[in-house]
């Protein structure tokens, strides 16, 4: 018997970097918009991937947490969402 799914692996990496990410900018900051729409943009893409998982549809869930997980990179390397220095969720570079 095989472990887990490509898929599931990454929607469950995905869903514990969405648990840890939190905005890095003031609250009245502009930039503090920008971090709501990435976080928006990740919640809504990681809700697509856990419908396709769930109808049985492992490329496209893949593909959706990977949009997801792809906003909440970005934003930590931008620096508008803080990752925490959690290298293992997120890409940073020196």
């Amino acid at each position: 018997m095989s472990g887990p799914s490509l898929a599931d692996r990454y929607l469950r990496l995905t869903r514990e970097a969405l648990e840890r990410v939190a905005p890095a900018s003031p609250e009245r900051s502009f930039l503090r918009g920008a971090s709501d729409d990435f976080l928006r943009m990740a919640r809504s893409y990681l809700e697509d991937a856990e419908h396709f998982s769930k109808s049985g549809d492992a490329d496209r869930a893949l593909a959706a947490a990977s949009y997801a997980h792809g906003w909440l990179d970005a934003g930590v390397r931008l620096g508008i969402l803080d990752g925490g220095n959690d290298d293992r969720r997120f890409t940073f570079f020196r």
